[in-house]
């Protein structure tokens, strides 16, 4: 019997699980035998093409509560906002849950990554955004 613990909305429930018939899984395996021949290798190019330039490197997502000069809390993925835990003037604190975001049938707690007022909110409880979009200005 395993004990596990499980958080699901915020409750957090304990749950023990039991294995259900038969043994535990035997050891794997063994791995397939090598093939016998190799295959003969491809003959080489008379001349190697020049290497493509790689392209640029997707910018990084935007973290959570923006961090430098905006204070923007930006949308980590597209969804629909379920609730908005805060109002314009209210103090926040690192870690607190500012809104809470549906995406792919999960509820996805946004929490600021800084102190400071709610400036603005640019969304509305259930407006659909997509990822990166600005939803709490904290300053």
């Amino acid at each position: 019997m395993q004990k596990f613990k499980i958080k699901v909305n915020g409750e957090v429930y304990e749950v023990e699980v039991e294995q259900i018939g038969g043994a535990p899984a035997a050891a794997p395996a063994a791995p397939p035998p090598a093939p016998v021949a190799a295959p003969a290798p491809a003959p080489a190019p008379a001349a190697a093409p020049a290497a493509a330039p790689k392209p640029a490197a997707a910018p990084a997502p935007k973290p959570a509560g923006g961090g430098g000069g905006g204070g923007a809390l930006c949308a980590p993925m597209p969804g629909t906002v379920l609730e908005i835990k805060v109002n314009v003037g209210d103090a926040v604190t690192i870690g607190q849950v500012l809104l809470i975001l549906e995406a792919m049938k999960m509820e996805n707690e946004l929490a600021a990554d800084k102190a400071g007022t709610v400036k603005e909110i640019k969304v509305t409880k259930g407006q659909a955004v997509n990822g990166g979009d600005p939803l709490i200005i904290i300053g």
